[in-house]
């Protein structure tokens, strides 16, 4: 990473809270450094995480690690088939000493749902989801709701046990920043894993107090969305998304929606990187992540597809501006 180019208080508190966050999330998920590191940029970059991959590789433990650093509330819905939506977003409920209907809030009123094995609730339970997370609202009975700005879904979905599942649409799947698989640890990771489960110490309090608060989070996402973006880099940007539609593997390209979100995802590179300009590299750092929640593809295929699409692209040069 770069060297800082200012160090104001603000910035050396952001800095450490992010520093933490990693320690954390490294801490719940050992070796996978790289995973950790996009899901911070996603959180940054005010989007929403897909974790797909095998059973108890720790997809549930590193959203619950996230959801404990960042603090606020945190609400887990565990997806079935007879989920309701009303389970998710909330239903009104008639209130005998008042006679008036009362709303009764659902989990998607917390600062980070974990919706866990989301393809097992039915289609019609998935879209209570849709509004949440593209306008940050919800609508029950004609009534709408606003939800914080710093509302975060973390979603996980197994993808070999396809019985009685339900394949999330193409809509809801462009409503996801990006889509990242934790896959299986090193074996000295696994060692190390191991022996530290033996005699393991109570949890203290300092380990489930939040690193960073919602205001620090909200002003640091801001700070993302400010980060400049030249001309040649929106350009780039641009000419991959049109790549896309061409492709023929693809069936569904790059939408205008998924464009801005890889944008956004390549200023939270630039944030963590300490850097206040946003480079083709901060880009080509998220872009099977993010392009791979939208391809409709199996991963290995997906990663296959968009490297054929990244290598028909030429990367625009640049100069480091703060030399």
């Amino acid at each position: 990473m770069s060297t800082a180019l200012t160090n104001s208080p603000a910035e050396s508190a952001h800095h450490t809270a992010v520093g933490n966050i990693r320690r954390r999330l490294n801490a719940a998920l050992k070796g996978k450094e790289d995973v950790t590191e996009m899901v911070i940029v996603c959180l940054l970059s005010r989007g929403h995480l897909l974790l797909e991959d095998k059973p108890g590789l720790g997809k549930t433990t590193l959203a619950k690690a996230l959801a404990e650093a960042v603090g606020g509330d945190f609400a887990r819905a565990q997806c079935t088939p007879d989920l309701l939506p009303c389970d998710i977003t909330g239903f009104n409920i008639f209130n005998q000493k008042s006679h008036e209907f009362e709303f009764r809030r659902g989990p998607v009123f917390a600062d980070v749902l974990l919706a866990d094995e989301i393809n097992r609730a039915t289609p019609r339970t998935q879209s209570a989801l849709l509004e949440a997370m593209a306008e940050r609202q919800v609508t029950v009975d004609t009534e709408r709701y606003e939800l914080g700005s710093e509302f975060f879904v973390i979603a996980t979905q197994n993808p070999v046990d396809q019985h009685g599942t339900y394949p999330l649409p193409e809509a809801q799947l462009d409503r996801f920043a990006m889509k990242l698989s934790v896959g299986y640890p090193a074996a000295s990771d696994e060692i190390s894993m191991l022996q530290e489960a033996v005699g393991v110490p109570c949890k203290t309090a300092d380990d489930s107090s939040p690193s960073l608060s919602a205001d620090q989070l909200r002003n640091m996402q801001t700070e993302v969305a400010g980060i400049p973006v030249s001309e040649s880099v929106q350009d780039y940007l641009v000419r991959l998304a049109q790549q896309t539609r061409r492709h023929v593997s693809i069936a569904l390209g790059l939408s205008p929606r998924g464009l801005l979100t890889l944008q956004r995802a390549a200023q939270a590179v630039a944030f963590l990187d300490d850097r206040p300009f946003v480079t083709p590299d901060d880009v080509l750092d998220v872009v099977f992540p993010v392009l791979g929640v939208r391809l409709g593809l199996e991963i290995n295929e997906a990663n296959r597809v968009i490297q054929e699409v990244l290598d028909a692209v030429a990367v625009p040069a640049y100069r480091d501006k703060s030399k």
